[in-house]
């Protein structure tokens, strides 16, 4: 699993979709016209999507390492 993800921050964001092009797992979809929203478990971490916002809204995170 990657070891980052992408995250939006929905008031910010103004659904212009261009996170959902740049996406090359299509991770990324927006929710009702309002904002778009990232599925933790389909992004790679790639940073694509934070680079072409134009509103600034996405960040990337680090997962938490999960000890089993």
């Amino acid at each position: 699993m990657a070891k980052r993800y992408a995250e939006v921050d929905g008031s910010r964001c103004v659904a212009c979709g261009e996170c959902v092009y740049a996406c090359p797992r299509k991770a990324i979809a927006v929710r009702g016209g309002c904002y778009a929203e990232v599925s933790r478990e389909t992004c790679v971490g790639c940073g694509l999507c934070e680079k072409r916002c134009p509103a600034g809204c996405i960040t990337m995170l680090q997962r938490e390492a999960v000890h089993g």
